[in-house]
């Protein structure tokens, strides 16, 4: 929990310096060029195919068994509502570049919380699902979800030692 509250928290940092620095570098009197609707749409697409990613490995990982399956989907079902979630406030927050320092922190407050109450969403669809699991998925969930960066991401690196990965704050577990 703390190292997807890190993330989040560097991420949405990220985007508020970018959006200052965007604000800083256009000329007098200009704004920020928007994103076209088609490079948004490509960007969602993108994303929740990102989402469906993790599922599908998550499944395959966790060996989700049919008996499992109703319970999988409740999860993944929250997976991918978090995930709507938290890219319409991102979005809310890029498309709103000209604001307050209060109201940024005001959009920043919002995010976190969304996070918050998305994981503790994800966790209680997890519980009944990791209580069904035989030790062998649970031995796999556990170094899964611990140790493992998300399928087709790097894994990254700090003074030379393997670092926890980057996640999604809204797909991760």
């Amino acid at each position: 929990m703390k190292k997807t509250l890190a993330t989040l928290v560097t991420v949405a940092s990220a985007l508020t310096m970018h959006a200052a620095f965007a604000q800083t570098a256009a000329p007098a009197g200009a704004s920020a060029p928007a994103m076209s609707a088609a490079s948004q749409a490509a960007g969602k697409a993108r994303h929740e195919q990102r989402v469906e990613d993790r599922i599908n490995y998550l499944h395959t990982q966790l060996k989700i068994t049919s008996a499992q399956e109703s319970q999988w989907k409740t999860f993944a079902d929250v997976m991918r509502n978090n995930s709507e979630t938290m890219g319409k406030l991102f979005e809310q927050r890029r498309a709103n570049a000209n604001v307050s320092a209060l109201d940024d922190m005001k959009q920043y407050a919002e995010i976190t919380q969304a996070h918050a109450d998305g994981t503790k969403k994800l966790v209680d669809a997890f519980d009944p699902l990791y209580n069904s699991f035989s030790p062998e998925q649970k031995k796999l969930a556990d170094e899964t979800f611990r140790r493992q960066p998300p399928e087709g991401r790097p894994q990254h690196r700090r003074s030379g030692k393997a670092a926890a990965p980057a996640s999604d704050a809204t797909v991760k577990p």
